[in-house]
């Protein structure tokens, strides 16, 4: 642990013991307020092996064939260099904050890269570029916009990037060229909605941009940079998404993934010519989530996600020929696909749920894969780590004639003296009932898979709970239809999701009913927050960070560029008739009816869902009597990415679920 860590852990106790309740305490840039006497005594209840760990993310190859990743060195995430299997890593940034994105220029002669950084957690990123050797980068952007989507051209010379340089609002896309020491240009703006860029044509001469006026609601366009002339390249009557597009390498057509006019995302080539579509995915009925082209246009490789789990498919497009790759270790989540600049190699993440986030690298013409890199858990043993069972629950309404059910993840302690979860032991279970976290999903659409998350493991294994993990109406990944099932007045029937799970929790010998508290961050906080409000009689307590509390507020005071998607979500609150439906399912309205404890977490820094909305929520709880332990890091934004902030937050979330769960005094 760093020094500051260790003072601030041996006489925390020391400092709470001289305090009363309601007491404010600041180390560093942690907030801890209210939080009890005893508070970070227990040394029994301390995460701290399991946080140790890092994982490895592939950017992308470099000209020489080399593998850029960020892992974490110190507090944040910084850029690597790995040269092959297994091999050494090569720092390339000394920075205070975290990497969230980075791409290495095509230009072999440059050996320069980009990336994205904020500082605290703003979410007011800014782009980078910089040379190998060179001890410090060249700031691209104005150090005070928002920018994110860097994408190089072909010949390594320009960069096009999402940016509300131009009025603080709308999110055109820029073009600049590093070397040249210009200011960035515009390449497109206006006409609502944000503008990213994925692609740039064969020759440079075109990009591939998407327009994103609501989740569901998406298009994709070509646009030439010499005329300024946009055409649509997916025109239809209906709404859709499209989440991906590139370029295919004759730039006569594009693939792309979409649902428009399907029930899940499919793969699709569209010829620029004809117009014409040909279905990639069709066989496949589930989301295709992402795909990569190597350079010479002779494979495309894809990933479906298949329940949670995901499949890795190579396509020959000149034999038009289903390759099969070698086999994953187990199965896992799949991410960042890309070819390196022979085109025989292909990169890309592996996860699963005893198994770091790592860089693979797959030699299709030898069909081999190997790992290059192998990150460090920390201390300790992935052996013992669970692999959660797919349950399904029933829920209040039907389809087809029969009880909806909503799809689950549940981690559970192993049974004494086996290798397998409770569940899965043979006869009945000899243990007690064990208490159960809920956690919920941070965004109104996004699915919880089983990937590496070692809070879950610490939670399971040292403290004995029984984690779930349900995948609510309006989750993706199960069809468009279960996703539109909680969109605009519908946006309650969640909420009964969640108490039609607590009815079949009391059903199961292994779960202890009457020990139950539920956890989630931002739309994750807001369920946590209404299930406190509609069912405190059956829980014990809830942990929420950055959470919404009130819905009104919350859409008026969020980050400018995202709040048109965010009413397109949640309704418009400046309509009179929205406004009053909003008001009335904010957990805020509805305060006095949370009776049980709650940890409030909070980036001070958040610009999504800002400070004000834990404020709000923490003054009404505590007129009306409710117990709140809240914890604020002043040097964070949305998601706590600094490891010292993070390892307090779970630390005093361990702490909170043992002081919940023990019985109230006389």
């Amino acid at each position: 642990m760093t020094r500051f860590n260790i003072l601030l852990w041996v006489f925390l106790p020391f400092l709470w013991g001289a305090a009363v309740a309601g007491s404010r305490l600041e180390r560093g840039n942690l907030l801890f307020d209210n939080f009890p006497l005893n508070f970070a005594a227990d040394a029994a209840v301390n995460p701290d092996a399991y946080l140790e760990g890092r994982e490895a993310t592939p950017w992308g190859f470099t000209p020489q064939g080399q593998l850029l990743i960020a892992t974490r060195f110190g507090e944040v995430d910084q850029l690597h260099l790995v040269a092959g299997p297994a091999g050494a890593r090569r720092q390339l940034t000394y920075l205070d904050e975290p990497i969230t994105r980075a791409a290495f220029s095509p230009d072999a002669a440059r050996s320069a890269f980009v990336y994205l950084v904020d500082a605290g957690g703003d979410q007011q990123a800014q782009l980078y570029y910089q040379r190998l050797g060179e001890a410090a980068p060249h700031l691209l952007t104005d150090g005070k916009s928002y920018n994110t989507a860097p994408v190089w051209s072909n010949a390594g010379r320009a960069v096009a990037f999402s940016t509300t340089a131009r009025d603080g609002l709308s999110v055109d896309i820029d073009i600049v060229e590093p070397e040249s020491k210009s200011l960035p240009r515009l390449g497109l703006g206006g006409d609502g909605g944000i503008w990213n860029p994925l692609d740039w044509s064969p020759d440079d001469g075109r990009l591939l941009v998407l327009k994103t006026q609501a989740s569901d609601d998406r298009y994709l366009y070509t646009l030439d940079l010499g005329s300024g002339v946009r055409r649509e390249v997916e025109p239809a009557a209906t709404k859709g998404s499209i989440t991906d597009a590139r370029f295919s390498r004759d730039g006569q057509g594009v693939y792309l993934i979409s649902n428009r006019g399907s029930e899940f995302a499919q793969l699709r080539y569209i010829s620029l010519l004809s117009g014409e579509t040909t279905l990639i995915s069709g066989h496949i009925s589930w989301d295709i989530e992402e795909f990569a082209i190597s350079r010479d246009g002779h494979y495309l490789a894809y990933v479906s996600n298949e329940g949670g789990t995901d499949k890795l498919t190579v396509l020959d497009l000149r034999t038009h020929q289903d390759l099969n790759p070698a086999k994953l270790s187990a199965p896992g989540i799949i991410s960042h696909l890309s070819f390196d600049f022979s085109s025989g190699r292909l990169a890309f993440g592996i996860s699963s749920s005893n198994q770091p986030l790592d860089a693979y690298v797959l030699d299709i013409a030898a069909n081999r894969l190997e790992a290059w890199t192998a990150s460090e858990p920390g201390p300790v043993d992935l052996g013992k780590f669970i692999s959660p069972r797919l349950v399904h629950f029933p829920t209040f309404d039907r389809q087809d004639g029969h009880s909806r059910t909503i799809p689950a993840y549940v981690y559970e302690p192993r049974a004494p003296g086996t290798s397998a979860p409770l569940q899965s032991a043979q006869g009945p279970s000899t243990t007690a009932p064990h208490p159960v976290l809920i956690t919920l999903p941070s965004g109104p659409d996004d699915q919880f898979r089983p990937g590496y998350i070692p809070w879950i493991q610490y939670l399971v294994n040292e403290l004995g709970f029984v984690v779930i993990a349900p995948n609510l109406r309006g989750t993706a990944g199960y069809g468009k239809s279960y996703q539109m099932l909680n969109r605009g007045v519908l946006r309650e029937d969640a909420i009964k999701d969640i108490g039609a799970l607590l009815v079949w929790m009391g059903g199961q010998s292994t779960f202890d009913a009457k020990h139950v508290l539920v956890s989630g961050d931002f739309y994750g906080g807001y369920l946590a927050l209404a299930a406190l409000v509609n069912y405190s009689e059956r829980l014990q307590g809830g942990v929420v960070q950055a959470g919404i509390a009130n819905f009104p507020s919350y859409l008026s005071n969020t980050t400018a560029h995202t709040r048109s998607l965010l009413r397109a979500e949640f309704g418009d609150e400046r309509d009179p008739e929205r406004r009053a439906y909003l008001r009335r399912m904010s957990p805020l309205t509805n305060a006095e009816r949370i009776t049980r404890p709650v940890l409030l977490v909070q980036g001070r820094n958040d610009s999504q869902v800002p400070l004000g909305e834990a404020q709000q929520l923490l003054a009404s709880l505590r007129s009306k009597g409710t117990e709140v332990w809240y914890l604020q890091a002043n040097d964070e934004g949305h998601i706590f990415r600094k490891k010292q902030n993070r390892v307090a937050y779970l630390r005093a979330f361990a702490q909170f679920l043992t002081h919940a769960l023990k019985p109230a005094p006389r």
